[in-house]
């Protein structure tokens, strides 16, 4: 693949560089808030995109969350060891 095509935002056309997200899931009974989830974001838009893995990952500490049933929980983007 071209890669121009790769970094740059389909949205707006910007340029996507290595950043930092916020991800967050209402889980129905609390919600789930992770901070600093690595990502690709665009430079002009904003818009972001996360990996396959870093999704994975997100799943993990989602399907966590649900287990210990907690009503709020914030916390910060910790890399999975497989």
């Amino acid at each position: 693949m071209n890669k121009v095509k790769e970094t740059m935002c389909p949205i707006c056309g910007g340029n996507k560089k290595e950043g930092t997200t916020t991800f967050a899931v209402d889980l129905g009974f609390g919600v789930i808030v992770i901070r600093n989830v690595p990502a690709l974001v665009c430079s002009q838009c904003g818009a972001d995109w996360i990996t396959d893995d870093v999704a994975g990952d997100l799943e993990k500490t989602v399907e966590n969350a649900k287990r210990t049933h907690r009503q709020v929980e914030v916390t910060s983007y910790a890399y999975q060891v497989a």
